[in-house]
């Protein structure tokens, strides 16, 4: 029998983190050894926020909860649930939920989210 062409993730991977922020990586390089693209799910608990960055991939965040802020290359951008937005590789970017309430969205990166390609500002 040849090799199926799908994968059911039953288990994603949950990146350890410090700031309370839940990440479930579904594919990607953690959980698939995918490196084309990630998909993870991440619940943001209120108050959160992450220092600036400037990924070398592509990252598409869908908000299903709540409400989340970008700074992007300078502008401000807030997204509600039911929107998205595209962030391209090269700018740099702040991600923060300086509100009440915790924000649940997805984000797809392109290539797949790396630690080694985010470049995190200390």
């Amino acid at each position: 029998m040849s090799e199926k062409r799908y994968f059911r993730q039953q288990q994603p991977f949950v990146v350890p983190t410090t700031d309370g922020k839940l990440i479930e990586e579904h594919i990607g390089l953690a959980s698939t050894g995918t490196g084309q693209y990630s998909v993870a799910h991440m619940v943001a608990p209120p108050q959160w926020s992450e220092p600036h960055q400037r990924p070398e991939f592509d990252e598409v965040t869908i908000v299903v909860r709540g409400r989340k802020r970008f700074e992007i290359d300078g502008d401000v951008v807030e997204l509600g649930a039911g929107e998205s937005l595209l962030i391209k590789a090269g700018a740099r970017v702040r991600y923060s939920n300086p509100f009440d309430a915790e924000c649940e969205y997805w984000s797809v990166c392109v290539p797949a989210f790396s630690p080694a390609t985010v470049n995190r500002e200390e």
